[in-house]
């Protein structure tokens, strides 16, 4: 069963379609929205600042989302894939993202929408990525503008994926 639990008085807000993993934990000011699925080991932690989710996030094993007390909260959009033990923290995340395995997206950055974080990519505190482009490195930086093809065929295909393998789960 999730650890699924309220901190400081804020109880996490998990609409009924989201899938949980067994050992996924969400604790504190989170709010999410329709259709997302948080992972195995992955945790979501609202303690110090709040996390809002859009429709259609999917939160992959492993991953961390978290915020900076009392400065920078966590705000992710609709229809956001976040990789494989993968850190967002503090940051904006617009819609139709793909925040690759094991990359970091760290304080006060915001990701534009329909654009990818290359897996292992480091996007520094403040960093701007813009709309429609990939970035990727140590630090982040941006490699190349993002085709049509990309975003249909990684950044929807994921997110629509992660809603038919939480299904299996439900069963």
């Amino acid at each position: 069963m999730p650890i699924i639990k309220p901190v400081n008085g804020k109880s996490p807000q998990i609409p009924d379609d989201c899938y949980i993993a067994e050992n996924a934990t969400i604790v504190g000011d989170v709010v999410m929205g329709n259709q997302c699925s948080i992972w195995f080991n992955a945790v979501v932690r609202g303690d110090v600042h709040y996390i809002k989710m859009g429709d259609k996030v999917n939160v992959q094993d492993g991953a961390v989302i978290h915020a900076t007390y009392q400065t920078s909260p966590t705000t992710i959009g609709n229809n956001v894939s976040i990789g494989h033990n993968a850190i967002v923290h503090g940051c904006t995340i617009h819609d139709n993202v793909l925040i690759g395995m094991g990359s970091i997206v760290m304080d006060d950055c915001v990701v534009e929408s329909n654009s990818i974080i290359a897996a292992g990519a480091v996007v520094t505190k403040n960093t701007r990525v813009e709309a429609g482009s990939i970035y990727a490195g140590v630090p982040a930086k941006k490699v190349k503008d993002i085709s049509e093809a990309l975003i249909s065929g990684e950044i929807d295909r994921i997110a629509n994926n992660y809603i038919k393998y939480s299904s299996w789960f439900k069963e």
